[in-house]
């Protein structure tokens, strides 16, 4: 007789185990300490077995007959139904371990492993961070383009255009990781190529005129603020690298006697080591910082940050926004100037003077050719010209310095 409700809430435990069946194979198994068990016992290839339903009331009586009757629907297919629940749960198992919080994470410690720059991985982190809220959770097989799409059109409603093309991309990157390490056989990304508004291309402030340029040298050499932060500020004007490249410096980077600054490929954006010819003047201002910091590993540190019970935390450089915050200082606002844009004074007036070849101010810059051939046949850097080039903008920029408007020098 097929079991109710009724009959399931008024079984008592008597000690010893109760088998109440519902037919076809359902059991309600009413253990000696008073829980109640869903078994199916079943035959397959001619052995008896028994299936592991779930517990009442967690699992009602509808649902026990909801699972007896697929389970006798893989039997009628010749499918063990407990072989089957092992697979499902593997399946499942290795599904949670694929999601695509995990192989983000995964791609992440990859990326650290293949010494990628710390600025790059942040970056890569902040990006993640996006869209893991969404996409986190959800097994990397599952996701659809339209998923993407919806976390894309999220940060592009709020304007930021091309943190949502930088998105894209790094969703991409982690698709592809799955594909190439059999976790994933497609990527959505590949789809959603022109569906996202065009970025607004945005220039870093930068004073490119000489009589302005001229203003900010002399307002920095007046900077009162925090020695390192003036010197700093200095040499971005004298050897112009990417703030990310200057601010982290260890002393260890720079030969002296020999006048050169050599950056690992680990901090340049092209993953390249990058060498810059010292001119008198860096060097000058170099080796008065020595004297404040030249007993530490960085040569502009950050203020101590204390790590509490007496614990020392190792200094950190200091960062971006503090360059910014000393130009805000002196009074030139984020619509003129930035760290980054003595870059673009450096490139603009160099090249203007008409004094020095395109290649190696590109070679001073950092910058990467994107024919392949010549940056084969430019491996040389035009060291020999850089060299003469960096010692006469040091002297260029103290002219600058010198001159007055309306005034001769």
């Amino acid at each position: 007789m097929p079991l109710t409700d009724v009959a399931i809430r008024n079984a008592k435990p008597t000690g010893k185990l109760q088998k109440l069946s519902d037919g076809a194979g359902l059991q309600l198994w009413v253990m000696p300490a008073g829980s109640r068990l869903w078994r199916l016992a079943y035959r397959h290839q001619g052995k008896q077995k028994l299936l592991a339903l779930g517990a009442y009331p967690t699992m009602a009586l509808s649902q026990a007959r909801d699972r007896r009757e697929r389970a006798r629907k893989l039997l009628a297919d010749g499918i063990d139904p407990g072989e089957q629940k092992k697979a499902d749960k593997r399946a499942k198992a290795l599904s949670d371990a694929n999601t695509f919080g995990a192989v983000a994470d995964e791609l992440l410690r990859k990326k650290e492993e293949d010494g990628k720059a710390e600025r790059t991985l942040e970056k890569t982190r902040w990006l993640f961070d996006l869209a893991k809220p969404s996409l986190g959770d959800r097994p990397i097989t599952e996701i659809s383009a339209r998923e993407v799409l919806d976390v894309l059109e999220r940060v592009q409603a709020k304007g930021h255009r091309e943190t949502a093309k930088r998105l894209r991309a790094v969703i991409g990157q982690v698709f592809r990781f799955a594909i190439a390490t059999t976790r994933a056989a497609n990527d959505p990304t590949f789809a959603l190529r022109g569906a996202l508004l065009a970025p607004k291309v945005k220039h870093r402030a930068a004073l490119t005129k000489e009589d302005d340029f001229a203003g900010l040298l002399r307002a920095v050499d007046g900077f009162q603020g925090q020695p390192t932060t003036k010197a700093a500020l200095q040499l971005m004007a004298l050897l112009f690298p990417r703030p990310g490249e200057l601010r982290p410096a260890e002393w260890s980077e720079f030969d002296l006697k020999e006048a050169v600054w050599t950056i690992p490929a680990s901090r340049m954006k092209m993953r390249q080591e990058h060498r810059i010819p010292l001119p008198s003047q860096a060097l000058a201002i170099l080796k008065d910082l020595k004297t404040l910091t030249g007993n530490g590993k960085l040569v502009f540190p950050g203020y101590g940050i204390s790590g509490g019970e007496g614990r020392t935390v190792a200094p950190r450089p200091i960062s971006e926004n503090t360059l910014n915050a000393a130009l805000r200082r002196m009074g030139f606002g984020a619509d003129e100037m930035t760290s980054h844009g003595f870059r673009a004074a450096a490139s603009t007036l160099l090249n203007e003077s008409g004094k020095w070849s395109a290649d190696a101010i590109e070679r001073a810059l950092a910058h990467q050719d994107k024919d392949a051939v010549r940056r084969a046949y430019a491996r040389g850097q035009h060291w020999d010209e850089r060299v003469q080039m960096a010692q006469w903008w040091a002297d260029e920029l103290d002219r600058l310095k010198a001159k007055r408007k309306g005034r001769p020098e």
